[in-house]
């Protein structure tokens, strides 16, 4: 089996997943926080939404240079506008998960501001790191939901809430 369809397994098994927090997210929660060095539930939920897009980015590109091109992140003001985000974010990525990029996934992809290298991954381990950072995100929002008492749905099997029904 390739890596492609590999990780194309991954990433729709995962954004079945993320989906299912991000549809709870309370419109009148876009500004809460659950720590003061927290990021609020709009930067958190935003930052989980453009994740699956990296996989366009990382198999496009040869990397990203944040003095060159600063982070803007998207604004996102309701869970309508967070999961519309995050359904685009999936199909682009979904879109270079096809078996003639697997030739692309040995080559390089250099994260940097300006001189300083953050990051240097082969194009594999780029679309690794952004699953990988799409579970970390998704997880951080649902101890942030729990939090905020709203019932949390099962990710790898029932959760807590839904064992209790």
């Amino acid at each position: 089996m390739s890596l492609i369809k590999i990780f194309l397994t991954e990433l729709e098994q995962e954004a079945a997943s993320t989906r299912k927090m991000l549809e709870i997210v309370p419109d009148d929660k876009y500004d809460w926080k659950a720590h003061p060095k927290s990021m609020t539930i709009r930067a958190l939920t935003t930052h989980i939404a453009e994740i699956p897009g990296w996989i366009e980015h990382g198999i496009i590109n040869d990397g990203l240079d944040f003095a060159t091109t600063p982070y803007s992140p998207k604004v996102i003001n309701s869970t309508k506008e967070l999961l519309q985000f995050f359904e685009e974010s999936v199909a682009k990525g979904k879109a270079q998960l096809v078996e003639k990029n697997e030739a692309k996934l040995d080559g390089r992809w250099v994260m940097k501001n300006g001189d300083i290298v953050l990051m240097d991954l082969s194009k594999a381990e780029v679309i690794r790191h952004s699953l990988s950072q799409l579970i970390h995100h998704r997880a951080q929002l649902g101890v942030y939901l729990r939090l905020l008492d709203i019932p949390i749905p099962g990710v790898y099997g029932p959760s807590a809430d839904e064992m209790n029904h």
